[in-house]
């Protein structure tokens, strides 16, 4: 899953630090394989993420975490809006389970 998320004004930097946690947090989550944390000079109020899960089933269950239900509080006071950008599937690569 790519997804983008746009932070309010002069808020990216927290909205950085928010999603940096909810990385680390997803260390210790064997079904998720990647969780990469992107900005773009491009787009000043964007905070891209890449996620990789081993199935969607993993995914949703993560978001029922406390430590993850814990992030969002946090952070949506300070999102001005998300957009999933594409739901992708991957078929191999360095980093991947086969």
């Amino acid at each position: 899953m790519f997804g983008k998320l746009i932070a309010k004004e002069g808020e990216r930097g927290t909205l950085l630090e928010i999603l940096l946690e909810a990385a680390s947090s997803m260390e210790s989550l064997s079904e998720c394989e990647l969780y990469v944390v992107n900005v773009s000079e491009e787009d000043p109020n964007a905070v891209f993420v890449y996620e990789v899960w081993s199935n969607e089933g993993a995914h949703q269950a993560s978001l029922s975490l406390e430590v993850t239900q814990t992030l969002i509080h946090r952070a949506k006071p300070i999102i001005a809006g998300m957009e999933r950008i594409s739901t992708l599937q991957p078929m191999g690569g360095k980093g991947l389970s086969s």
